[in-house]
């Protein structure tokens, strides 16, 4: 990699509890399942490969625990960052995804879509979550983190941080993917994000 490129490697903690699945979470802080404890161990493993020169991580539990075998092995804590905690989703709080619409008539589906219009009763206004996400970012970013930096987070912040990275509306993010303890790498060329690989899954790769 040219000395100019820096590499932004974003990972979603890896799967919850199974009473948590297909479930609004936000600010819930819940466990890890046994497959996601797996899952987390496979990651660290992977990221053996392509190691950071910093990391941080959201304080949520659930990001702890797919951070700690990465920790374990580099022998760093990483620096957690209060502004990479997942949205709050208001109104949705611990719902499934079938209640949204039984119970709110809305789409679970059309999730990114409403949050950005301020549709979720009570949820986190989008500016603010928009606001800390880039304070997240321009403290992530600063010069003295190195070439290489690693990002554990949340589904719904990765979308926010690609979003202010290619400087688009976080709905348009809808469209991506980005599964339990995946991967998605970003290129950095001065102010140029390139995209390099989205959602890959160490734990469904097996070498």
């Amino acid at each position: 990699m040219s000395p100019s490129v820096r590499a932004l490697y974003l990972m979603r903690h890896a799967e919850v509890a199974i009473d948590y699945h297909r479930t609004f979470g936000g600010t819930i802080d819940m466990d890890l399942s046994p497959r996601g404890v797996q899952q987390a161990t496979t990651l660290a493993d992977y990221l053996r490969r392509h190691p950071f020169d910093s990391c941080f991580t959201s304080p949520m539990q659930r990001v702890q625990q797919t951070v700690a075998p990465h920790a374990a092995w580099t022998g760093r804590p990483p620096q957690p960052l209060d502004e990479l905690r997942e949205v709050d989703f208001g109104d949705w709080t611990g719902l499934k995804w079938e209640e949204v619409q039984e119970q709110r008539g809305q789409s679970a589906f059309d999730w990114l879509h409403l949050l950005e219009s301020n549709a979720i009763a009570d949820a986190e206004p989008i500016e603010a979550f928009r606001n800390r996400s880039q304070a997240a970012l321009d403290a992530i970013l600063t010069p003295e983190n190195g070439d290489r930096i690693g990002v554990f987070c949340h589904g719904g912040v990765i979308r926010m941080l690609l979003a202010l990275l290619l400087d688009v509306p976080v709905r348009t993010m809808a469209s991506f993917e980005f599964n339990y303890a995946s991967v998605t790498l970003v290129h950095l060329k001065g102010d140029r994000p390139e995209i390099q690989s989205t959602n890959f899954c160490p734990w469904d790769h097996p070498r």
